[in-house]
């Protein structure tokens, strides 16, 4: 099969440092060439793959810094994908909702992953007015505020199963805080429950320009206070495993509708339970009891977090290998786009009938 993989431009594919989409889009684009399947993909010109890549900027664009609006540069690409449509079999896109009018003709052909929240009022016109392309969820909490729309299949992530190696007999005993810092990953949360419990805290975490007001007002008098907590800040995919590895836990203390949550599953990757809080697709990612608990609170957090000592890191990876590895996703994605061209070829070929005989159209009456 031939298949485009179209992704964001922001981050290279992989990103260098903190990036999730691009990080899924990297996953699945080479999963799909080790399948046998013949994959492109249109990114920035610093991405690294096993796919055939299209460079549509020279880097990314944020490393860019006479870069002031992103839609111009994917204006750019999209008449690059357009420019290549006919040859790909299936156009994965991984780019919000940019392309929705100038591929519509070919719908059938497409389908777009919804990488973010889906609960904006806005979300449900958009919908509306382009209710024949087809979409595939992260979860199925995601798809929740617009269940008319055309989704066709939810598509957990998945991540390689050798990337992270588990590590099954921790030694130093931290809790973990991975991601963003911004008012919904709610680190305060976690700041909160270790110095509750008295256990040191380690943040590995990006703070992007919108949320600096927010590290800086919020979260920075909270990390001068001391107390066992350790602002890492942004950390490569390598330095993950050990991040992950060595803690007792990763805390997910979110307060909103998070539409997946790529940290916990690398957390499971590691062997490491999850204590997250009850929102968004939590509750389809962690199987409570085995790879960590779901709380509402903070006091409920502080009662629960000492349990997770004893679950078994052998069962967290065992289920993380069931689940989410990227071998599932990839193999997941390409039934949904086999499905797609199933009923792509049954509308050409209504579509190319040819009318019926005046004489057999009288006898059928």
């Amino acid at each position: 099969m031939k298949i485009a993989q179209i992704a964001p431009l922001m981050e290279s594919v992989p990103p260098r440092l903190y990036g999730g989409t691009e990080r899924i889009v990297s996953y699945l684009a080479d999963e799909l060439v080790r399948l046998g399947h013949d994959v492109t993909l249109f990114a920035s010109g610093d991405s690294v793959t096993r796919a055939k890549l299209v460079g549509c900027t020279p880097r990314a664009l944020r490393l860019d810094p006479n870069v002031r609006d992103l839609i111009p540069y994917h204006m750019l690409m999209l008449d690059r994908v357009r420019d290549y449509a006919d040859e790909f079999d299936v156009l994965h896109f991984h780019i919000d909702q940019f392309h929705f009018p100038l591929f519509r003709p070919i719908a059938n052909r497409t389908v777009t992953t919804t990488h973010g929240r889906q609960d904006l009022p806005d979300m449900k016109p958009l919908y509306v007015g382009f209710s024949d392309m087809p979409l595939v969820s992260i979860s199925n909490a995601q798809r929740r505020p617009v269940p008319t729309a055309n989704f066709v299949a939810t598509v957990y992530h998945g991540i390689p199963a050798q990337l992270h190696k588990p590590t099954y007999q921790p030694r130093d005993g931290y809790l973990a805080f991975l991601g963003r810092i911004s008012p919904e990953k709610r680190p305060d949360r976690a700041i909160e429950i270790a110095r509750r419990l008295g256990l040191p805290l380690k943040i590995a975490a990006k703070v992007d320009k919108v949320d600096e007001a927010y590290f800086r007002e919020k979260i920075a008098p909270l990390l001068e206070q001391g107390g066992g907590v350790d602002f890492v800040g942004e950390i490569d995919e390598r330095a993950k495993t050990a991040f992950l590895g060595e803690a007792s836990a990763l805390l997910f203390p979110i307060d909103w509708p998070e539409p997946f949550g790529l940290s916990m599953i690398e957390a499971m990757a590691c062997g490491t339970p999850v204590l997250a809080f009850r929102a968004g697709a939590v509750d389809e990612i962690i199987d409570e009891g085995v790879t960590g608990m779901i709380v509402d609170t903070v006091e409920e957090a502080t009662q629960a977090l000492p349990r997770l000592s004893a679950f078994d890191r052998h069962a967290v990876r065992r289920r993380f290998d069931e689940r989410f590895t990227a071998t599932r996703m990839a193999k997941d994605y390409v039934s949904v786009y086999r499905s797609l061209l199933q009923q792509d070829r049954l509308l050409e070929s209504e579509t190319s009938r040819p009318p019926l005989q005046p004489a057999l159209e009288e006898g059928l009456n």
